[in-house]
């Protein structure tokens, strides 16, 4: 089932999210809703915040960017088979940092550059409950990266200046406020008049 993917503004996408517990009955359907979700906004990542579920849990598929003869990237053999579900994910190492334009599921029409590391090894459970231990390099691990920060409560503008946030604001009120156009579902948070 395709879910609205969660604007700017909306409270769940500021908190870290709760260890995702295995007996959790629900988890498979949210894992299949959350793929349908991202595919049907055109993304290549998605985390359980940004579909309302506080839960450490994301997924990923890098392929666009595999197929992308715009994109140069040294490690981009990774991006070819980069689709993964990311339970309980800790990154334990990580490398220099360097400059990617990003952009946003929850924040559409902005997109900045963001510094992240260049390299990862990230500790997690996948779809089938087995724990893994990767290194992801390049534009693989700005995307867990950037997924990443979901379950942590933050968001891709956090990391900008404050000049650059400022020079952003009004964009991101309306963004919360819903005056955006986007070709995907999208909730929006309840302005309350004061």
């Amino acid at each position: 089932m395709i879910l609205p993917i969660l604007s700017y503004g909306s409270s769940v996408l500021k908190r870290k999210a709760q260890e995702v517990d295995f007996s959790n009955p629900n988890l498979k359907k949210h894992i299949m809703d959350m793929w349908e979700t991202m595919y049907a906004a055109s993304g290549v990542g998605i985390a359980a915040p940004q579909v309302g579920l506080s839960l450490r849990l994301f997924l990923v598929d890098g392929t666009p960017f595999y197929e992308d003869d715009q994109i140069e990237d040294n490690y981009k053999y990774q991006l070819k088979n980069l689709k993964k579900v990311f339970i309980n994910p800790e990154i334990i190492e990580t490398g220099n940092k360097w400059s990617f334009n990003e952009g946003c599921l929850s924040i559409p029409d902005i997109r900045e550059e963001i510094y992240r590391k260049e390299k990862i090894e990230i500790k997690y459970f996948d779809e089938n409950f087995i724990l893994r231990k990767e290194k992801f390099f390049g534009l693989a691990a700005r995307i867990i990266q950037h997924e990443f920060d979901h379950i942590e409560g933050v968001l891709f503008t956090d990391r900008l200046s404050s000049l650059k946030k400022k020079m952003l604001n009004g964009k991101l009120v309306d963004i919360s406020k819903g005056k955006v156009k986007v070709n995907y579902l999208m909730k929006f948070p309840i302005i309350r008049k004061k």
